[in-house]
Protein backbone atom coordinates (compact mmCIF):
# COMPACT_ATOMS: atom_id res chain seq x y z
CA UNK A 1 0.00 0.00 0.00
CA UNK A 2 1.19 3.52 -0.84
CA UNK A 3 0.68 6.72 1.08
CA UNK A 4 -0.48 8.58 -2.03
CA UNK A 5 -1.57 7.49 -5.48
CA UNK A 6 -1.57 10.16 -8.19
CA UNK A 7 -3.65 9.66 -11.33
CA UNK A 8 -2.12 11.59 -14.21
CA UNK A 9 1.45 12.44 -15.21
CA UNK A 10 1.09 15.99 -16.48
CA UNK A 11 2.74 19.03 -14.83
CA UNK A 12 0.26 19.12 -11.94
CA UNK A 13 0.56 15.40 -11.19
CA UNK A 14 4.36 15.39 -11.42
CA UNK A 15 4.57 18.49 -9.22
CA UNK A 16 2.30 16.84 -6.66
CA UNK A 17 4.57 13.80 -6.70
CA UNK A 18 7.67 15.92 -6.08
CA UNK A 19 6.11 17.69 -3.09
CA UNK A 20 4.66 14.49 -1.63
CA UNK A 21 7.99 12.68 -1.93
CA UNK A 22 9.86 15.58 -0.34
CA UNK A 23 7.31 15.29 2.46
CA UNK A 24 8.55 11.77 3.11
CA UNK A 25 5.59 9.86 1.66
CA UNK A 26 5.55 6.93 -0.74
CA UNK A 27 4.01 7.80 -4.11
CA UNK A 28 2.70 5.73 -7.00
CA UNK A 29 1.80 7.65 -10.16
CA UNK A 30 -0.32 6.27 -13.00
CA UNK A 31 -0.19 7.63 -16.54
CA UNK A 32 -1.95 5.78 -19.32
CA UNK A 33 -0.49 7.94 -22.08
CA UNK A 34 2.71 9.98 -22.26
CA UNK A 35 4.18 11.94 -19.36
CA UNK A 36 4.00 15.70 -19.46
CA UNK A 37 0.41 16.17 -20.58
CA UNK A 38 -0.51 18.70 -23.25
CA UNK A 39 2.49 20.96 -22.56
CA UNK A 40 4.82 18.27 -23.91
CA UNK A 41 3.31 18.97 -27.35
CA UNK A 42 4.22 22.66 -27.20
CA UNK A 43 6.99 23.78 -29.52
CA UNK A 44 7.99 26.61 -27.23
CA UNK A 45 7.14 27.62 -23.64
CA UNK A 46 7.93 31.30 -23.11
CA UNK A 47 5.66 32.35 -20.23
CA UNK A 48 6.90 30.10 -17.42
CA UNK A 49 8.87 32.11 -14.81
CA UNK A 50 12.59 31.41 -14.90
CA UNK A 51 12.69 30.16 -18.49
CA UNK A 52 12.93 32.63 -21.33
CA UNK A 53 12.46 29.69 -23.66
CA UNK A 54 12.11 25.93 -23.20
CA UNK A 55 10.36 23.29 -25.28
CA UNK A 56 7.35 21.61 -23.73
CA UNK A 57 9.00 18.23 -24.18
CA UNK A 58 12.14 19.31 -22.30
CA UNK A 59 10.06 20.85 -19.52
CA UNK A 60 8.08 17.64 -19.11
CA UNK A 61 11.19 15.47 -19.21
CA UNK A 62 12.80 17.58 -16.48
CA UNK A 63 9.73 17.24 -14.24
CA UNK A 64 9.58 13.48 -14.76
CA UNK A 65 13.29 13.09 -14.06
CA UNK A 66 13.02 15.14 -10.88
CA UNK A 67 10.11 13.08 -9.55
CA UNK A 68 11.96 9.89 -10.44
CA UNK A 69 15.09 11.07 -8.63
CA UNK A 70 13.05 11.48 -5.43
CA UNK A 71 11.80 7.91 -5.67
CA UNK A 72 8.43 8.16 -7.40
CA UNK A 73 7.10 4.84 -8.67
CA UNK A 74 5.58 5.08 -12.15
CA UNK A 75 3.18 2.70 -13.86
CA UNK A 76 1.93 3.01 -17.45
CA UNK A 77 -1.59 1.86 -16.71
CA UNK A 78 -5.00 3.41 -17.31
CA UNK A 79 -7.08 3.94 -14.17
CA UNK A 80 -10.65 2.72 -14.64
CA UNK A 81 -12.10 3.37 -11.19
CA UNK A 82 -11.50 4.53 -7.63
CA UNK A 83 -13.27 3.37 -4.47
CA UNK A 84 -13.39 5.68 -1.46
CA UNK A 85 -12.94 4.62 2.16
CA UNK A 86 -10.35 4.75 4.90
CA UNK A 87 -8.17 2.94 2.41
CA UNK A 88 -8.66 4.02 -1.20
CA UNK A 89 -8.69 1.33 -3.90
CA UNK A 90 -7.50 2.30 -7.37
CA UNK A 91 -8.38 -0.09 -10.18
CA UNK A 92 -6.48 -0.04 -13.48
CA UNK A 93 -6.54 -2.02 -16.69
CA UNK A 94 -3.84 -4.23 -15.17
CA UNK A 95 -4.67 -4.58 -11.48
CA UNK A 96 -5.79 -2.98 -8.22
CA UNK A 97 -3.79 -0.85 -5.79
CA UNK A 98 -4.36 0.71 -2.36
CA UNK A 99 -3.43 4.07 -0.88
CA UNK A 100 -4.32 6.29 2.05
CA UNK A 101 -4.90 9.30 -0.23
CA UNK A 102 -5.54 9.87 -3.94
CA UNK A 103 -4.75 12.93 -6.06
CA UNK A 104 -6.62 13.25 -9.36
CA UNK A 105 -4.49 15.03 -11.97
CA UNK A 106 -6.55 13.87 -14.95
CA UNK A 107 -5.81 16.79 -17.24
CA UNK A 108 -7.73 17.73 -20.36
CA UNK A 109 -7.60 17.05 -24.07
CA UNK A 110 -8.19 19.12 -27.17
CA UNK A 111 -11.89 19.75 -27.75
CA UNK A 112 -13.40 18.14 -30.84
CA UNK A 113 -15.03 20.38 -33.44
CA UNK A 114 -18.11 18.33 -34.19
CA UNK A 115 -17.40 18.03 -37.92
CA UNK A 116 -19.43 15.22 -39.44
CA UNK A 117 -16.33 13.39 -40.70
CA UNK A 118 -13.92 14.52 -37.98
CA UNK A 119 -13.09 11.02 -36.76
CA UNK A 120 -12.43 9.76 -40.29
CA UNK A 121 -10.03 12.62 -41.08
CA UNK A 122 -7.88 12.29 -37.94
CA UNK A 123 -4.42 11.31 -39.16
CA UNK A 124 -5.49 12.00 -42.74
CA UNK A 125 -4.96 15.74 -42.66
CA UNK A 126 -6.73 16.67 -39.43
CA UNK A 127 -4.69 17.05 -36.24
CA UNK A 128 -4.92 18.52 -32.75
CA UNK A 129 -1.14 18.85 -32.32
CA UNK A 130 0.95 21.09 -34.57
CA UNK A 131 4.22 20.05 -32.92
CA UNK A 132 3.42 16.37 -33.39
CA UNK A 133 2.26 16.51 -36.99
CA UNK A 134 3.39 19.81 -38.47
CA UNK A 135 6.44 18.36 -40.20
CA UNK A 136 4.19 16.15 -42.34
CA UNK A 137 2.96 19.32 -44.07
CA UNK A 138 6.31 20.99 -44.76
CA UNK A 139 6.03 23.26 -47.81
CA UNK A 140 2.26 22.83 -48.07
CA UNK A 141 -0.85 24.87 -47.22
CA UNK A 142 -2.58 24.37 -43.85
CA UNK A 143 -5.25 25.95 -41.67
CA UNK A 144 -5.40 26.52 -37.91
CA UNK A 145 -8.75 27.03 -36.17
CA UNK A 146 -8.83 28.92 -32.86
CA UNK A 147 -8.13 32.26 -31.24
CA UNK A 148 -6.26 31.48 -28.02
CA UNK A 149 -2.58 31.11 -27.22
CA UNK A 150 -2.43 27.52 -28.42
CA UNK A 151 -3.86 28.39 -31.84
CA UNK A 152 -1.49 31.32 -32.30
CA UNK A 153 1.53 29.31 -31.14
CA UNK A 154 0.52 26.63 -33.64
CA UNK A 155 0.21 29.17 -36.44
CA UNK A 156 3.65 30.65 -35.74
CA UNK A 157 5.25 27.21 -35.55
CA UNK A 158 3.59 26.04 -38.76
CA UNK A 159 4.55 29.24 -40.58
CA UNK A 160 8.18 28.14 -40.22
CA UNK A 161 7.41 24.85 -41.97
CA UNK A 162 4.53 25.43 -44.33
CA UNK A 163 4.04 27.49 -47.46
CA UNK A 164 0.81 29.10 -46.27
CA UNK A 165 -1.07 29.15 -42.96
CA UNK A 166 -4.71 30.25 -42.70
CA UNK A 167 -5.64 31.26 -39.14
CA UNK A 168 -9.42 31.02 -38.72
CA UNK A 169 -11.09 32.62 -35.71
CA UNK A 170 -14.76 33.22 -34.97
CA UNK A 171 -14.12 36.69 -33.52
CA UNK A 172 -12.28 39.77 -34.80
CA UNK A 173 -9.83 39.86 -31.88
CA UNK A 174 -7.65 37.20 -30.27
CA UNK A 175 -7.57 36.01 -26.66
CA UNK A 176 -3.81 35.40 -26.70
CA UNK A 177 -1.18 37.70 -25.18
CA UNK A 178 -0.31 40.75 -27.27
CA UNK A 179 3.29 39.71 -27.95
CA UNK A 180 2.06 36.52 -29.58
CA UNK A 181 -0.55 38.39 -31.63
CA UNK A 182 2.22 40.66 -32.92
CA UNK A 183 4.29 37.65 -34.02
CA UNK A 184 1.34 36.26 -35.95
CA UNK A 185 0.68 39.62 -37.62
CA UNK A 186 4.32 39.93 -38.62
CA UNK A 187 4.47 36.52 -40.33
CA UNK A 188 4.16 37.05 -44.08
CA UNK A 189 2.71 33.60 -44.80
CA UNK A 190 -0.04 33.69 -42.15
CA UNK A 191 -3.40 34.90 -43.47
CA UNK A 192 -6.02 35.87 -40.89
CA UNK A 193 -9.61 34.83 -41.57
CA UNK A 194 -11.58 36.50 -38.79
CA UNK A 195 -15.26 36.55 -37.83
CA UNK A 196 -15.45 33.13 -39.46
CA UNK A 197 -16.28 29.57 -38.53
CA UNK A 198 -15.30 26.20 -39.94
CA UNK A 199 -18.31 24.66 -41.68
CA UNK A 200 -16.92 21.46 -43.18
CA UNK A 201 -13.82 19.56 -44.24
CA UNK A 202 -13.64 17.55 -47.44
CA UNK A 203 -11.51 14.65 -48.59
CA UNK A 204 -11.88 10.94 -49.11
CA UNK A 205 -9.81 9.66 -47.53
CA UNK A 206 -7.22 12.51 -47.42
CA UNK A 207 -8.16 16.12 -46.58
CA UNK A 208 -8.24 18.32 -49.68
CA UNK A 209 -10.15 21.46 -48.70
CA UNK A 210 -12.30 23.11 -46.06
CA UNK A 211 -15.30 25.45 -46.17
CA UNK A 212 -15.35 28.56 -43.98
CA UNK A 213 -18.33 30.86 -43.36
CA UNK A 214 -18.08 34.54 -42.50
CA UNK A 215 -20.44 35.26 -39.59
CA UNK A 216 -21.10 38.86 -40.61
CA UNK A 217 -21.95 38.60 -44.29
CA UNK A 218 -22.75 34.87 -44.53
CA UNK A 219 -20.33 34.30 -47.40
CA UNK A 220 -18.81 30.84 -47.67
CA UNK A 221 -15.25 30.30 -48.87
CA UNK A 222 -13.49 27.11 -49.92
CA UNK A 223 -9.81 26.84 -48.98
CA UNK A 224 -7.53 24.23 -50.51
CA UNK A 225 -5.44 22.89 -47.63
CA UNK A 226 -3.51 19.70 -46.91
CA UNK A 227 -3.61 20.08 -43.15
CA UNK A 228 -6.20 21.24 -40.62
CA UNK A 229 -5.14 21.91 -37.02
CA UNK A 230 -7.86 22.39 -34.41
CA UNK A 231 -7.05 24.46 -31.32
CA UNK A 232 -10.51 25.36 -30.03
CA UNK A 233 -10.19 24.71 -26.32
CA UNK A 234 -10.11 21.77 -23.97
CA UNK A 235 -12.38 19.21 -22.36
CA UNK A 236 -11.54 17.52 -19.03
CA UNK A 237 -10.57 13.84 -18.92
CA UNK A 238 -12.97 13.09 -16.08
CA UNK A 239 -15.27 10.58 -17.79
CA UNK A 240 -15.70 7.52 -15.61
CA UNK A 241 -15.12 9.27 -12.29
CA UNK A 242 -18.50 10.93 -11.70
CA UNK A 243 -19.19 8.44 -8.90
CA UNK A 244 -16.35 9.79 -6.77
CA UNK A 245 -15.77 13.34 -8.07
CA UNK A 246 -18.28 16.23 -8.08
CA UNK A 247 -18.44 17.48 -11.68
CA UNK A 248 -19.98 20.61 -13.18
CA UNK A 249 -22.05 20.66 -16.36
CA UNK A 250 -18.87 20.70 -18.47
CA UNK A 251 -17.21 17.81 -16.66
CA UNK A 252 -14.74 19.83 -14.59
CA UNK A 253 -14.15 18.80 -10.98
CA UNK A 254 -15.72 21.17 -8.46
CA UNK A 255 -13.08 22.01 -5.87
CA UNK A 256 -11.81 25.23 -4.33
CA UNK A 257 -8.33 26.70 -4.33
CA UNK A 258 -7.36 24.20 -1.63
CA UNK A 259 -7.84 21.45 -4.27
CA UNK A 260 -9.68 19.28 -1.73
CA UNK A 261 -12.69 17.20 -2.72
CA UNK A 262 -12.94 15.49 0.66
CA UNK A 263 -10.55 14.01 3.23
CA UNK A 264 -8.05 11.90 1.33
CA UNK A 265 -9.31 12.92 -2.14
CA UNK A 266 -7.73 15.84 -3.99
CA UNK A 267 -7.70 17.26 -7.51
CA UNK A 268 -5.23 19.42 -9.41
CA UNK A 269 -4.52 20.83 -12.85
CA UNK A 270 -6.63 21.46 -15.91
CA UNK A 271 -9.44 19.10 -14.88
CA UNK A 272 -10.33 21.36 -11.92
CA UNK A 273 -13.01 24.04 -12.34
CA UNK A 274 -11.19 27.39 -12.28
CA UNK A 275 -10.84 30.66 -14.16
CA UNK A 276 -7.28 30.30 -15.48
CA UNK A 277 -5.66 27.16 -16.95
CA UNK A 278 -1.98 27.74 -17.57
CA UNK A 279 1.22 25.81 -16.92
CA UNK A 280 1.85 27.99 -13.86
CA UNK A 281 -1.60 27.30 -12.39
CA UNK A 282 -1.22 23.56 -13.05
CA UNK A 283 2.00 23.26 -11.04
CA UNK A 284 0.50 25.53 -8.36
CA UNK A 285 -2.45 23.14 -8.05
CA UNK A 286 -0.05 20.21 -7.76
CA UNK A 287 1.75 21.94 -4.93
CA UNK A 288 -1.47 22.70 -3.06
CA UNK A 289 -2.99 19.24 -3.56
CA UNK A 290 0.13 17.48 -2.31
CA UNK A 291 0.39 19.82 0.69
CA UNK A 292 -3.23 19.14 1.64
CA UNK A 293 -2.67 15.40 1.26
CA UNK A 294 0.39 15.60 3.52
CA UNK A 295 -1.64 17.47 6.15
CA UNK A 296 -4.33 14.80 5.98
CA UNK A 297 -1.86 11.93 6.33
CA UNK A 298 -0.11 13.56 9.25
Amino acid sequence: MKDIIIIGGGPSGLTAAIYALRGGKSVLLFEGGSYGGQISQSHSVENYPGFEHISGMDFSANLHSQAQSYGCEFRSETVTGVTDGDIKKVVTDSGAYEARAVIFALGARARRSGLENEKELIGRGLSYCALCDGNFFRGRDVAVVGGGSTALHDAVYLSELCKKVYLIHRRDTFRAEEKLVQRVSAAENIELILDSVLLSAHGDPILKNITVKNKKDGNETSLAVNGLFLAIGQEPMTAGFADILPLDENGYVIAGEDCEVKDGIYVCGDCRKKAVRQLTTAVADGTVAATKALEFLQ
